[in-house]
């Protein structure tokens, strides 16, 4: 038996920043005995929630399932127990895998290296038994597996994701420095957004904030566009209740309101991009967006504003942007009575620029961006 077959123990990849949300999602998912690690959260469950947890999280990038742990001083010690996996329990050498790995205070030190060796290890395993060997694709193979070395232990792990959940499938183009999926989801979250308000983005970009609050709002699977799952390569992955999931899933989606969720940009390419993108999930056409720079906007009052402002990267290296931002806390303020702002500030000093009392500020990273999501209550 494999690790997770024994224990049912999981491992959800996290952002740090966001470790405490992704904790409150996967308890209303059905993980119990949750706890924190290494930029992720060990968690049981079942197969069912496991299931769920791979369809249904909008805040963790992949669970992992361990197979097998042992000391690892040498490559080739790495070598011969990665080749005592009975690797015909996940695939054949018709299909393609691909690793990841990871290391820390080892006498592994590269990580790509420690790959490798992974890598010759399942090759050589049906190469010996087969005569023939399973291709690696590194954008979209059938297996995708994990390797951690931390300390000289080693962990190898199937992910059963099937690849980052953050590639929710909308996403068919994008504008410059695009923010993540994940991001966006943990800004809608933190926000407490349920519906009930609209919601409006003036800087959409490429439409990500947007399809994270359709998806949320009505109830929608974040991973429905998925063609597989990892988990669907585990020797007792059980159909059935994968079918059931799924099924359940997709009969409680509802169908929002026209206009509940809208938003602009003053880039015409961006308004096309994220027109684009939220066809993708938003067939009936719900989501309404214009072409429009925001100082052009009468009034947002009585509303949620969700939004991304540009900063450095967006608009082409370090021009100050002070003066955009201040001209932007007047709008709020003069234009957003009884609305509620979240803004995430990908460079957190303009903050003060804004000239508004933030409720709190939040902090979320964004690529290499150290930065904050604040909330304006504007009266």
């Amino acid at each position: 038996m494999y690790i997770y077959q024994e224990s049912d123990r999981y491992f959800a990849q996290a952002a740090d920043d966001v470790k405490d949300i992704a904790e409150e999602e996967l308890r209303e998912l059905g993980a119990s005995d949750i706890s924190h690690g290494y930029r992720g959260l060990h968690f049981t469950a079942d197969p069912r929630t496991l299931y769920a947890i791979n369809y249904h999280s909008r805040l963790i990038s992949r669970v992992l399932a361990p197979l097998v742990s042992f000391n690892c001083h040498s490559d080739r010690y790495l070598y011969k127990k990665s080749m005592e996996v009975h690797w015909e329990d996940f695939l054949d050498a018709s299909k393609t895998f691909a690793v990841f790995a990871s290391v820390s205070h080892s006498r592994i030190n590269h990580s790509k290296f420690a790959a490798l060796r992974l890598k010759d290890a399942v090759v050589d395993y049906f190469r010996e038994r087969t005569g023939e060997r399973p291709s690696i694709d590194r954008r979209e193979p059938d297996l995708w597996l994990n390797l951690h070395i931390e300390n000289n232990q080693a962990a190898i792990s199937l992910d059963t994701s099937g690849g980052s959940l953050h590639r929710r499938g909308y996403r068919k183009d994008s504008v410059k420095a695009p923010m993540i999926e994940t991001l966006a989801a943990a800004i809608i979250r933190h926000s407490g957004w349920d519906g009930a308000t609209p919601l409006y983005d003036p800087f959409c970009g490429s439409g990500t904030i947007l399809c994270e609050a359709l998806m949320h709002a009505a109830k929608m699977p974040s991973a429905f566009l998925r063609r597989q799952f990892g988990f669907q390569r585990l020797p007792d992955f059980q159909p059935e209740i994968w079918k059931q999931v799924e099924s359940e899933a997709l009969k409680g989606i509802i169908d929002l309101p026209e206009g509940l969720i809208s938003g602009s940009d003053m880039s015409d390419e961006a308004v096309r991009t994220s027109v684009d993108n939220c066809l993708a999930i938003d067939r009936n056409k719900r989501i309404r967006l214009e072409q429009r720079d925001i100082f052009e906007i009468d009034e947002l009052e009585n509303r949620v504003i969700v939004c991304n402002p540009p900063y450095g990267i967006r608009m082409g290296g370090s021009k100050d942007l002070s003066s955009f931002y201040k001209e932007f806390g007047d709008f709020l303020k003069q234009r957003c009575s009884g609305s509620t702002a979240y803004i995430y500030f990908g460079d957190r000093k303009y903050i003060k620029s804004i000239g508004l009392r933030t409720s709190w500020k939040k902090a979320l990273t964004n690529g290499g961006l150290d930065g904050r999501l604040a909330k304006i209550e504007l009266y």
